[in-house]
């Protein structure tokens, strides 16, 4: 028994292309260059952004369909490739009906006529939505890695790498503004002899709320508590002179002693207290940030030998 052949398919049918188009979830379209009018738009473009797809009139309903913060970038990309002859892709936001946005990636293709003048553009819109989504997802994580890098996990202040990425930043806009800049080295009293005492879990948990003390004493946006290492920290107050800085060690130390962290073995008291080294400075261009900072870690070191549980501002 001989199978009979199968009907052939007119594969210049306009027909049985339309219909290989409207049956993606792509969205067809074509442009004439020389009216900037739609010839042709898939019906895929009611379902997704829920404009008539009569309402596809003219170039500009495309432009005015796109968020007004893409707008006018992705008129002047699409433009000015098309106008090269260069296919390209634009990604944006586009309006739904609703009000509501969708992220839109167009794919356009230019056709050229004999002479090399554009006849149209023909394109696919797909949506991208879900993809945006993953990307913000993605960066939002990245967000989130980059601020962990700069604070300290055990005190929840800010770390070295911070203070090292930002004193720079202060010290040239002090020197730029002539502004004094403000340090304070802050160091716990016989912190050994607290860890060999209480235990380390003890200890940890002493240096957050130490952190917590120093922290609240910079009260400002602009100021900045990070840890140094160990039982060490520091205070960087921008546009603070002498006497303000003072005023701000005293307050950390008074936040401090409100905490009432016994301390059996310290040689001080019976709480614990901390050691600070304080130094104002209007950087000029002989001075520098380097120098300053050692200099204020000597007052710190002045204060752990003139006696501890002191600021020290001044240099012997």
């Amino acid at each position: 028994m001989t199978t009979p052949p199968s009907a052939p398919v007119d594969g210049d049918d306009p027909a049985v292309y339309r219909t290989l188009l409207e049956s993606t979830l792509a969205i067809p379209w074509r442009l004439d260059w020389a009216s900037m009018r739609f010839t042709y738009i898939g019906p895929q473009i009611e379902h997704l952004l829920g404009w008539k797809t009569s309402s596809w009139q003219t170039v500009n309903d495309w432009a005015e369909r796109i968020h007004a913060e893409d707008r006018q970038k992705t008129v002047d990309y699409c433009v000015a490739q098309s106008q090269l002859g260069i296919d390209h892709e634009a990604d944006y936001r586009a309006l739904r009906h609703d009000g509501e946005t969708v992220w839109i990636r167009d794919v356009v293709h230019v056709v050229r006529r004999a002479d090399g003048g554009v006849e149209a553009l023909v394109g696919f819109m797909f949506d991208i939505s879900a993809r945006k989504q993953a990307e913000e997802k993605i960066l939002q994580l990245q967000r989130e890695l980059e601020v962990l890098s700069y604070r300290d996990s055990l005190t929840n202040v800010a770390n070295r790498r911070m203070f090292d990425a930002l004193y720079p930043v202060e010290w040239a806009k002090a020197r730029a503004s002539g502004e004094p800049l403000s340090l304070l080295m802050v160091d716990i009293d016989y912190f050994k002899q607290y860890n060999d005492h209480y235990g380390h879990m003890q200890g940890d948990e002493c240096l957050r709320r130490v952190a917590q003390a120093i922290d609240g004493g910079a009260a400002r946006p602009r100021d900045l508590c990070a840890r140094l290492g160990g039982e060490e920290f520091v205070l960087l107050l921008p546009a603070t002179d002498q006497a303000t800085a003072l005023k701000v060690a005293a307050r950390c130390r008074t936040l401090l002693e409100r905490q009432e962290i016994a301390h059996a073995r310290s040689g001080v008291g019976r709480q614990v207290t901390v050691s600070i080294g304080c130094g104002t400075i209007v950087p000029g261009d002989a001075d520098d940030a380097a120098v300053f900072m050692d200099r204020i870690d000597r007052r710190l070191y002045q204060a752990k030998s003139a006696g501890r549980d002191r600021v020290c501002d001044a240099e012997a």
